[in-house]
């Protein structure tokens, strides 16, 4: 039997399906035994936090304070998971389209196992772009990422702007203090995993479930590629909490790993410099906020639509 995004995503699943209440697996309340590992929902929930916090940033500052409180949001999260955090994301998106859990489940009827399908899934992620529905799963998952990628993006060039805006505050000009302790403190934010709470999990279910307009071009990309191979996973119940282990191969995706690597190290680089308030402005918009934006809509396989503004915002230079 086929599901639906209303029967996995409901308020009333949500109520009575919580991460608790599953002892640790991520499933909807009828149709096939479609479970996600209690750790992979964690990741998506880490993904979707981070890019929606930091992407709410309000680049109005008027103190010292302010600018601090905003860099250590924009610190946390932790590369490892969020980047598997963007598969997760991406395979629970793609569980929205019922003629891809039906193609799924057809694929396994016709192959000699379900085990063996598994293998070729994790082995070759691309094969679950074979499936029938898989157009319009990769498109579910495009959507969601791009839709947690953009905002952020976007607001980190208001963030960067800011940092020559607030120039004629003479607060913006006073040096940060305790340089080291600040930059020791991002670190530790960004060496931290995030351990969602059943409302963080509730939220997680909602921004999958909102709806979006398929996008005019479907790219699906090595990451949109893994969440897919995933999300059939799913289906063949091989992605609950006893295989995940298994699953690790398609957490990681090389070029985004590097995209999100850079991002912090640049950050890293940025404040072990920055010393008045508006230098760690900068840093936050483009390292903390523009770069992992990016590496989100990159992996999304969506045309970067801030790269004119971000270049307008960097070419008066800091002073």
């Amino acid at each position: 039997m086929s599901i639906t995004a209303r029967s996995i995503f409901t308020a009333a699943a949500v109520a009575t399906l919580g991460l608790t209440a599953l002892g640790g697996a991520w499933a909807q309340d009828r149709g096939p035994n479609v479970r996600l590992a209690h750790e992979l929902v964690a990741d998506a929930s880490a993904f979707e936090t981070f890019t929606r916090d930091a992407g709410a940033i309000d680049p109005a500052f008027t103190s010292g304070g302010a600018v601090s409180a905003a860099v250590k949001r924009g610190s946390a999260f932790e590369m490892r998971q969020m980047e598997a955090g963007m598969v997760a994301y991406a395979a629970m998106a793609a569980l929205k389209e019922p003629a891809f859990i039906d193609g799924v489940q057809k694929a396994a009827r016709e192959t000699e196992s379900r085990e063996a399908l598994a293998e070729r899934l994790i082995e070759a992620p691309q094969t679950a772009l074979g499936f029938d529905g898989s157009a319009d799963a990769a498109a579910h998952a495009q959507v969601a990422l791009a839709r947690q990628g953009e905002p952020l993006a976007l607001d980190g060039v208001r963030v960067k702007q800011a940092a020559y805006d607030v120039q004629h505050h003479a607060w913006s000009k006073a040096s940060v203090a305790d340089p080291a302790g600040r930059l020791a403190r991002a670190k530790a934010l960004s060496a931290a995993l995030f351990n969602p709470t059943e409302a963080d999990t509730a939220r997680l279910y909602r921004a999958i479930e909102a709806a979006a307009e398929r996008p005019a071009e479907v790219n699906a990309g090595p990451v949109v590629q893994r969440g897919l191979a995933l999300a059939a996973l799913a289906v063949l119940d091989q992605a609950g909490d006893d295989q995940a282990a298994r699953l690790q191969p398609l957490l990681s995706e090389p070029r985004s790993a590097s995209c999100l690597k850079m991002a912090k190290l640049n950050l890293f680089q940025c404040l072990a410099v920055a010393r008045p308030h508006y230098e760690d402005i900068f840093c936050l918009g483009q390292h903390a906020m523009m770069d992992p934006g990016q590496c989100v809509t990159d992996a999304a396989g969506v045309p970067v639509r801030t790269a004119d503004a971000a270049r307008g915002a960097g070419h008066a230079g800091l002073r």
